[in-house]
């Protein structure tokens, strides 16, 4: 038997429904309005790829780039100004929730132009210029992970910006990117800025981690490593969560949070299962804990509204069990490391990628308005 309202469970217990998804027609037809009234959806996430996706599909952005080409903008403004536009349009959409929940949710998230992952300054930069487009408090900056973008991550949060930390594989760079957090508001607070006003969230990708070692694993062939299939992604969700509980505690965190700050909440990506062997489910009703965020495709939203099992808390106390499927992936010949450069190295491309396919999209589109 399914729960009742697995949705409304999750949300019970702590967790942040965030969508991971985001078009124009997505906000125009009442799409996203309906699931923040009927699925408990609270945020959205958006990346290039999202994007890319939503300027190819449809002509629900012909009239805009109609406009934009008669005014003479190039490619890279239009591209600036239709996804702002939506980005701007879903902050408006989720403002009630925003104020309901003192600013943690309802929040919309924005990606930096990926090309820039090796470049802190003009990660940086672009952050900043997205934060005064869009103009709006709910407004996330996501920025990458990357050793170049956490520079980029304390400056930004520096100047009161909201960020969403994207493309963390490894509880090590976690470790870092949080460290990057903390120093952003000891930077923000000797700027003046209101540390109640600035909200971050650390994007910890977990299916992707499945996918390479599963893969290797299989590589292996041996009856260990079958065994092992499958539990990566979790144990590394859960020693990513001990991390947080680890780091937000202590005279340091305490020093800031008496001044208004808000810990930086874990945030569960990349939770649409990609082997049809495993539950659908799985990345969401196995990493149930409170103050944090699962952002799911509409796909994993619905199957968890239909056949999700919500049984509490999932993930507090089990860091001992998830440090021993890590230690077991070692032994049977498992290179971690290489995983994890591997699957951000994998990451960033992919979303230059898209972004280069969004570019193609929006100067076809460009030529096409021009006539």
């Amino acid at each position: 038997m399914s729960n009742s309202n697995p949705l409304a469970e999750l949300s019970a217990a702590g967790v942040s429904i965030w969508l991971d998804d985001l078009s124009r027609e997505r906000l125009s037809t009442g799409n996203l309005a309906s699931l923040i009234a009927e699925k408990n959806v609270v945020g959205v996430t958006t990346n290039p790829t999202i994007f890319a996706a939503a300027l190819s599909d449809g002509a629900a952005y012909d009239e805009q780039v109609r406009e934009l080409a008669a005014r003479g903008a190039d490619v890279h403004a239009t591209v600036r100004e239709v996804t702002t536009t939506d980005v701007r349009h879903a902050c408006d959409l989720f403002r009630d929730t925003y104020d309901a929940t003192d600013g943690v949710d309802g929040r919309v998230s924005i990606e930096v132009d990926p090309r820039l992952a090796k470049d802190s300054e003009r990660t940086a930069a672009e952050a900043l210029d997205l934060w005064k487009t869009v103009d709006r408090p709910n407004l996330m900056v996501k920025i990458p992970a990357t050793l170049e973008g956490l520079p980029a991550i304390t400056r930004t949060l520096a100047e009161g910006v909201s960020v969403n930390v994207t493309l963390i594989f490894s509880v090590e760079r976690y470790r870092k990117v949080m460290e990057a957090f903390l120093t952003g508001l000891e930077q923000a607070k000797a700027n003046g800025h209101d540390l109640r006003t600035i909200h971050s969230v650390a994007s910890f990708f977990v299916s992707r981690v499945d996918s390479e070692i599963d893969k290797r694993l299989d590589a292996i062939d041996s009856p260990k490593a079958k065994e092992l299939r499958g539990k990566a992604a979790i144990a590394n969700a859960v020693l990513a969560y001990a991390a947080y509980e680890e780091t937000f505690t202590g005279e340091r965190w305490e020093a800031l949070a008496a001044d208004g700050a808000r810990a930086q909440r874990p945030l569960w990506a990349s939770t649409g299962v990609k082997d049809p062997n495993y539950s659908d489910t799985r990345y969401v009703d196995q990493l149930v804990v409170p103050n944090v965020v699962n952002t799911m495709p509409e796909k994993t939203l619905h199957a968890v509204a239909d056949h999700g099992r919500i049984e509490g808390d999932t993930v507090t106390g089990r860091a001992d069990q998830a440090q021993q499927v890590f230690d077991e992936l070692v032994e049977v010949g498992i290179d971690l490391d290489d995983v994890f450069v591997t699957l951000e190295t994998e990451g960033v491309d992919k979303f230059e990628k898209s972004w280069a396919e969004l570019l193609d999209t929006v100067t076809g589109q460009l030529d096409q308005a021009k006539g």
